[in-house]
C-alpha cells in the first residue's frame, strides 16, 4: 500500500505540473514549450486515483483538468501566483471556470453546468460572484484526499450514520440468509433494494453485514429519525452517499425499528429515498413495506432456533458447558437469546468471576444420574449459576418503558396467605413454567402443534385479595422480570393502534420470557361485543389477536380481573389456569397480620385475631400496617394497637366504609 502511495503522489504531481505548464504559456505563450507526453505509471491493474475517479464518474479530458486546476492550489504553492498571473490581477489567485475555458484544452461549456459531474457530485463547489465563470472555484475536501489516496467518510455523513461490523458468529439459518442476499445481489441487475423484517434489530443488522462483507462492502446504518424532511438538505444527502458509494464501495442500511410504525411525515421521507437512492440499499424495519417503482425484496429475519442457540451456546461456553450438567437447555427454553446476547451474558458471567460458580455442579456431572435420553435433570432456576442466568435475564431484559412498569419485589411464598387449592395452583403455574424445556421441546409437543404452547394464568379476585402479589412471588421464584402492563398507554381509541401496542409488548417481552401481568384485564378484555358498527369489529379483533399472541408468547401472561363473569366465555375457554382470590376469611386476615410487619418494626401488644376482626382484603390490610407504622414513629413508640386503630379510621374512611365497634373493640386500650 504505501508503494502504491508513492506512486499515486509522483503521478498526481506530474499532472498537476501539466496544468502548471499550461497556466505559464497562457501568461507568456513563448517562454515555455508545450509538454504533452504521457506520465508513467507501474500497472494497470491498480490504476492511480485521479484515473480512478476520471473513470468512475465520467469525466472528459477537460473535466479532467479542471478538476486538477482546483486541486493545485490546495496541493501545490506555486498555484496561486500562476493564477493570478494568467488572470492578469494578483487580487484574483483562485481558480475559475473563465480560467478554464480560456487555459486548458478540450474545452466544453457542458462542463460547468448544474447537471455535468463536477457540479452535479459537489466536487467543485463555486463562490459568490457577479457571475458563474468569474465565480472561485474550491474542489471538495472527499475529493481532495480522494487524489491523494486517502480513503475516508465524507464528514458531513459521518454525522449521521455509523458503521455496522460482524460482531459474532451467525447461526446457519441466519447465514443461509446472508448468502441469499449475495446471491441476490450478484445476479439481479439494478440492485434491488432488500428489506428485512423482524422484532430484533441487532439480528437484522449482523446478517447485513455479513453479507456486504462477502462482497467487500462497508456497511454503515442510518436511523430514519435522523433523515432530514426538507427536499434540499434530503437530495444533498443522496448525492452525498450515491457519490461515496462510487468512491469507495459502501452499502447502507436504513434502521427503522426505533420508529416502528414510522411515522406519517417521515415515512414520505424514508419512501422517497428508497426510491431514488443508489447503490446497494437494505430497510431495516419490524413490518413490511410496499413497493413502489423500485423493486423492494422483503426477508422474515427469524431469530436462532432452539437447536441453533443450544449449539451457540455449547461453543461460547466451551468446557465450561459440561460443568451445567444439561442445564443450558433450560436457558435455551427460557431466553431466546441472539449469538451477541448469548456472547455477552457469558463475558459478563465472567467478569464476577462466574469460572468459579460453573463448578457447582461438576460432582454431579461426573456421575449424572441414570435417565431416559429424552428426560432432563430436575431443573429449577436455583441450580443454574445465578450470575449466568441473571445475566440472561439482563440481556433479555425488554425494553417497554412506554407502556410497562417492570416491578421489583422481594415477596416470596411465605407472604402469601390464601387457601391450598389456590397456593397449589400457583406452584402449578411455576412448575409448567419451569419444565417447558422438557415437555414442549424433548418431549415432542411443540413439534405436534405450535398452538397452546404459551402460559397464560387468569387471576381474578376484589381489589386487595393478592393478585398482584402473587404475580410478583411467581416472578421471584422463577427468577424472571416481572412486568405490569400500562393498559392506559396500550388500548386506544384509534382501529389498529391497541394491536400495535400489544404486538410491541409481547415482541419486546419474547426473548426473555417475561412474566406480564395485565392488571384490571377487564377494561381491555371484555365480552365480545355483538358487531353493530366498524368499532364493534375492531374490538373483537383486539380480543382475537390477544388470545392468539397469549397463546403463543414463550412467557407467563397474566391477566388479572375483579370481575370473572366480565371476560369472554372464549376468552376464559383458553386459558391454562384461572385462579379465583377470595376475600380473606378471619383465620387467613389473621395470617396476613401475622405477617405484615418487618422484623426490624418495633411492637407492642399486637393481637392477630383481634386485627382480623377487620372486615377489609390484604391490601388495606398492608395501607393500614404502614399508616400505623408512620403515626407511631411520629409518637417515637412501637406500633400498639392504638395506632392500628386510627390507623384503620383513615382506611375505612377512604373506603367510605364505617368501622363498627365489633371490629375494634378494645383496641384503644391495647
Amino acid at each position: 500500500m504505501s508503494d502504491w502511495l508513492d506512486a499515486n503522489q509522483r503521478y498526481l504531481t506530474a499532472a498537476l505540473n501539466q496544468v502548471k505548464e499550461r497556466l505559464a504559456r497562457y501568461a507568456d505563450p513563448v517562454s515555455i514549450p508545450a509538454d504533452s507526453s504521457e506520465i508513467p505509471w507501474p500497472s494497470r491493474d491498480n490504476p492511480p486515483a485521479l484515473e480512478r475517479l476520471v473513470a468512475a464518474f465520467g469525466l472528459s479530458p477537460f473535466e479532467r483538468a479542471l478538476l486538477l486546476l482546483a486541486a493545485g492550489p490546495e496541493l501545490d504553492a506555486a498555484f496561486p501566483a500562476l493564477i493570478a498571473s494568467a488572470q492578469g490581477d494578483p487580487q484574483r489567485p483562485y481558480p475559475t471556470f473563465g480560467l478554464a475555458l480560456a487555459v486548458l484544452p478540450d474545452a466544453h461549456w457542458n462542463a460547468v453546468t448544474p447537471s455535468a459531474p463536477l457540479r452535479y457530485w459537489r466536487m467543485l463547489e463555486v463562490g459568490p460572484a457577479p457571475s458563474l465563470i468569474a465565480g472561485p472555484l474550491r474542489l471538495d475536501e472527499r475529493i481532495l484526499h480522494d487524489l491523494a489516496g486517502l480513503s475516508y467518510l465524507d464528514d458531513r455523513l459521518s454525522a449521521l450514520v455509523e458503521p455496522v461490523a460482524i460482531e459474532v458468529e451467525l447461526a446457519p439459518s441466519q447465514a443461509a440468509l446472508a448468502d441469499r442476499l449475495v446471491d441476490l445481489w450478484s445476479t439481479r441487475a439494478g440492485s434491488p433494494a432488500v428489506q428485512l423484517c423482524g422484532p430484533d434489530p441487532v439480528e437484522k443488522r449482523t446478517i447485513a453485514a455479513a453479507a456486504c462483507a462477502r462482497l467487500d462492502l462497508a456497511l454503515y446504518s442510518l436511523p430514519v429519525q435522523l433523515l432530514p424532511t426538507d427536499p434540499r438538505e434530503l437530495e444533498a444527502l443522496q448525492r452525498l452517499w450515491e457519490r461515496e458509494v462510487i468512491l469507495s464501495g459502501t452499502a447502507l442500511l436504513l434502521d427503522a425499528d426505533a420508529d416502528d410504525p414510522i411515522e406519517s411525515s417521515r415515512d414520505q421521507t424514508v419512501a422517497w429515498l428508497v426510491e431514488r437512492l443508489g447503490g446497494l440499499l437494505l430497510l431495516s424495519s419490524r413490518e413490511r413495506r410496499p413497493a413502489h417503482v423500485r423493486p423492494i425484496i422483503s426477508f422474515d429475519v427469524a431469530g436462532a432456533s432452539p437447536a441453533e442457540q443450544r449449539a451457540l451456546w455449547h461453543k461460547t461456553l466451551g468446557p465450561a458447558a459440561i460443568n451445567l450438567n444439561g442445564q443450558v437447555d433450560h436457558l435455551v427454553a427460557q431466553f431466546n437469546l441472539s449469538a451477541p446476547a448469548i456472547q455477552a451474558a457469558w463475558l459478563s458471567c465472567q467478569k464476577v468471576g462466574n469460572n468459579e460458580q460453573l463448578t457447582m455442579n461438576k460432582a454431579q456431572a461426573s456421575n449424572p444420574p441414570s435417565l431416559h435420553p429424552s428426560i432432563l435433570p430436575s431443573f429449577h432456576p436455583s441450580t443454574l449459576p445465578t450470575s449466568l442466568w441473571d445475566a440472561c435475564r439482563a440481556q433479555a431484559r425488554p425494553r417497554l418503558d412506554d407502556l410497562a412498569q417492570r416491578i421489583h419485589s422481594p415477596a416470596g411464598w411465605e407472604d402469601l396467605v390464601l387457601p391450598e387449592l389456590q397456593l397449589s395452583t400457583l406452584r402449578q403455574i411455576a412448575l409448567h413454567t419451569r419444565q417447558r424445556a422438557t415437555v414442549y421441546e424433548h418431549w415432542g409437543f411443540a413439534a405436534k402443534s405450535n398452538r397452546g404452547l404459551g402460559l397464560s394464568a387468569l387471576f381474578t379476585g376484589a381489589s386487595g385479595t393478592g393478585k398482584t402479589l402473587a404475580a410478583e412471588v411467581l416472578a421471584n421464584e422463577l427468577r424472571l422480570d416481572l412486568y405490569r402492563i400500562d393498559l392506559s398507554q396500550v388500548v386506544s381509541k384509534y382501529i389498529g393502534e391497541t394491536e400495535k401496542n400489544l404486538r410491541r409488548v409481547f415482541d419486546a417481552a419474547e426473548a426473555g420470557g417475561a412474566v406480564l401481568l395485565f392488571d384490571e384485564a377487564d377494561a381491555l378484555f371484555g365480552k365480545r361485543s355483538e358487531v353493530k358498527d366498524s368499532h364493534d369489529r375492531y374490538a373483537n379483533i383486539e380480543v382475537s389477536y390477544l388470545l392468539q399472541r397469549m397463546e403463543a408468547y414463550r412467557g407467563l401472561a397474566i391477566p388479572t380481573t375483579n370481575k370473572k363473569r366480565a371476560l369472554a366465555p372464549v376468552f376464559r375457554r383458553r386459558l391454562l389456569f384461572v385462579v379465583f382470590f377470595p376475600f380473606p376469611a378471619p383465620p387467613h386476615r389473621a395470617g396476613i397480620w401475622q405477617r405484615i410487619f418487618p422484623a426490624d418494626t418495633p411492637t407492642e401488644g399486637l393481637d392477630a385475631a383481634r386485627l382480623a376482626r377487620l372486615n377489609v382484603a390484604g391490601g388495606n390490610i398492608a395501607n393500614i400496617a404502614l399508616n400505623a407504622a408512620f403515626l407511631a414513629a411520629d409518637a417515637g413508640q412501637p406500633v400498639r394497637m392504638p395506632h392500628l386503630l386510627r390507623a384503620a379510621q383513615l382506611e375505612y374512611a377512604k373506603l367510605e366504609k364505617s368501622l363498627t365497634e365489633a371490629e375494634v373493640e378494645g383496641w384503644q386500650n391495647g
